[in-house]
């Protein structure tokens, strides 16, 4: 049975600003840290961590909500992608982000602490200076 799980954190910056940030390659690298290929169209392939991560665009929610295909190299030629859900909710003090990762294969445990340290903590900073 493929793995799944949900991290998430309160970022000090609108919805909209995150969202839009996540969509947008200059933004993107900004706040990761890692070169990045993305846009706001849903059926949009992209890549971000200097390509150590690819996949496509599901659904785009303007400021609430991002669903994507997403898989990293480590991923072998037989496993399918994976799949993200992020969420954004207006929260006292920011905006909630939330990512519930699905589909993952057996090895996809190790990237519930990815999110939080190459995805979550360079955001805080980037967005709260």
């Amino acid at each position: 049975m493929p793995l799944q799980f949900t991290v998430s954190t309160v970022i000090k910056a609108p919805a909209k600003k995150i969202y839009d940030a996540w969509l947008d390659s200059k933004e993107h690298a900004r706040m990761t840290g890692g070169t990045a290929r993305v846009n706001a169209e849903e059926g949009a392939e992209f890549e971000a961590w200097d390509g150590y991560i690819r996949g496509k665009n599901l659904i785009l929610e303007p400021s609430k909500r991002i669903v994507q295909a997403w898989r990293t190299t480590e991923f072998s030629a037989e496993e399918p992608d994976s799949q993200i859900d992020v969420t954004f909710e207006k929260v006292a003090g920011g905006t909630k982000v939330t990512i519930h990762h699905t589909k993952l294969p057996p090895h996809g445990k190790t990237y519930k602490g990815g999110w939080v340290e190459n995805y979550f903590d360079p955001m805080k900073k980037y967005f709260e200076g």
